[in-house]
């Protein structure tokens, strides 16, 4: 298997620590070590105002890899813009993004919960409880790696089976469900949080779930998780141009073993606002940046096709917007089908990896970084735009969402109340050599930066 590009860009944070609750105004220069994408806000923003970082308290919870309660604590970043992020140490969560609208009106645009128990106990819970990830920095591997295995350092490993007999996004414990430490971080123009958590050799194998095993037909081994020690470092950071960013640095801090990575936000996005009627997600126009997407088998596994299937003249084609709800239920359309199976009815929706076109000076944003996606809420004025330097993107839209999570607004959460934009590698490249590689090796590095921009007009 090819060994994962080490770093695409080189891009330099420093951090330094926060004592207790309180407010830190950063200077700005610049915005973010990037120039402002089109379409930016800045002069909502108005004068010399900087952007200001905040912490607090927001309760405590049990780390899984020490079996010991920790505090967990909530960091808010504001711009001078009106928009404001409350990010979670659990997890790296961001449970709210409040953004105004062109009356400067402000609504929460993605789904979360009002408490700490729930993202316990319901955000990402192990299986039959499960979860919808909400907000969640998903890791060590986001999406699904088929029947939980994958061969590497001339040996098997087996991860926990959560997902139709496959692994997803990390499996019973993931990256979403600890804790993670934070600091505040210097990024210019922008306040900045950076949390860090370090995933253990073995990750998700049965030193941290006694008992786990992973089965295919009568072949059952105990699970001995992901192979390496591996720190991962995510620094969110929020501009006055409306520019949320996601900067993700990972070391394999092992020299002899490489190891497999896929880090992705798990966010819901409703424009119009989290408590908005039920269905009003499914109104939105979205574009999508992919001249092909990945078909998936019953499981949800990608076919093992590299290149994807076109999306023209199927329901899968977003090149030019269109909302959602006009062809999610159009399961007649043979362009639904996929080597016998019906895309659309698989997920329930839409939930699969679109192929990110290369990027050209029209779809250059932010750091030089490529258009993914964009959103539009026409009656609020809202514009999601989302860049990233990953070669896909997981567009799910909420299909497995039933009415019987209670949101942070106490409104029930249905299909039709969100969708999620994942920037990624694609799904179970650990086992499929013709998808762009996933392997990280021995005192490798790899950088990776995603931005949600948005603008109201």
């Amino acid at each position: 298997m090819r060994s994962l590009l080490t770093l695409t860009r080189n891009r330099r944070w420093s951090a330094a620590g926060v004592a207790g609750v309180g407010v830190l105004a950063l200077a700005v220069a610049g915005s973010m070590g990037m120039g402002f994408a089109p379409g930016g806000n800045p002069a909502r923003a108005g004068g010399n105002c900087k952007p200001t970082v905040s912490s607090r308290l927001f309760g405590q919870a049990v780390e899984p890899y020490t079996g010991k309660t920790e505090d967990v604590f909530q960091y808010t970043l504001a711009n001078c813009a009106g928009m404001q992020v409350k990010l979670l140490t659990y997890g790296a969560i961001q449970q709210s993004i409040t953004v105004p609208d062109r009356h400067g009106k402000p609504a929460d645009v993605i789904l979360g919960f009002g408490t700490l128990n729930d993202y316990v106990t319901k955000a990402s819970a192990p299986p039959p409880v499960g979860g919808p990830y909400f907000g969640e920095t998903i890791g060590r591997y986001g999406n699904r790696i088929a029947n939980g295995r994958f061969n590497l350092n001339g040996q098997t490993y087996y991860l926990p089976q959560n997902n139709n007999g496959n692994s997803l996004h990390g499996g019973n414990v993931g990256f979403g469900n600890h804790i993670w430490s934070a600091k505040v971080a210097h990024v210019p123009g922008a306040a900045a949080v950076a949390m860090t958590l370090v995933s253990p050799n073995g990750d998700e194998g049965t030193t941290q779930e006694p008992g786990c095993t992973n089965t295919v037909g009568s072949d059952t081994h105990p699970c001995n998780g992901y192979p390496a020690r591996l720190t991962l470092t995510v620094t969110f950071s929020l501009n006055n141009a409306g520019q949320l960013g996601m900067q993700y640095h990972a070391v394999n801090n092992d020299s002899s073993l490489s190891t497999v990575i896929n880090f992705t936000n798990h966010d819901y996005f409703n424009l119009a606002g989290e408590d908005a009627p039920v269905g009003t997600a499914y109104s939105q126009p979205i574009m999508i940046n992919a001249d092909s997407y990945s078909p998936t088998n019953a499981t949800q596994i990608p076919l093992p096709l590299p290149h994807g299937t076109p999306v023209a003249g199927t329901p899968f084609d977003f090149r030019s917007p269109h909302t959602i709800g006009s062809r999610i239920g159009d399961v007649s359309d043979p362009g639904a089908t996929v080597q016998g199976f019906n895309q659309l009815l698989i997920g329930q929706g839409y939930d699969h990896n679109w192929i990110l076109n290369p990027k050209t000076s029209a779809t250059t944003g932010p750091d030089g970084l490529n258009l993914a996606a964009r959103a539009t809420d026409p009656a609020s004025g809202r514009t999601l735009s989302v860049w990233t330097d990953q070669p896909g993107v997981q567009f799910y839209t909420g299909n497995f969402l039933t009415g019987t999570l209670v949101g942070i607004s106490g409104h029930a959460y249905r299909q039709g109340a969100g969708y999620t934009f994942e920037t990624q590698h694609f799904p179970d490249s650990p086992n499929e050599t013709g998808f762009p590689s996933t392997v990280l090796g021995p005192g490798k590095t790899f950088d990776s930066l995603t931005i949600y921009q948005f603008t109201a007009h």
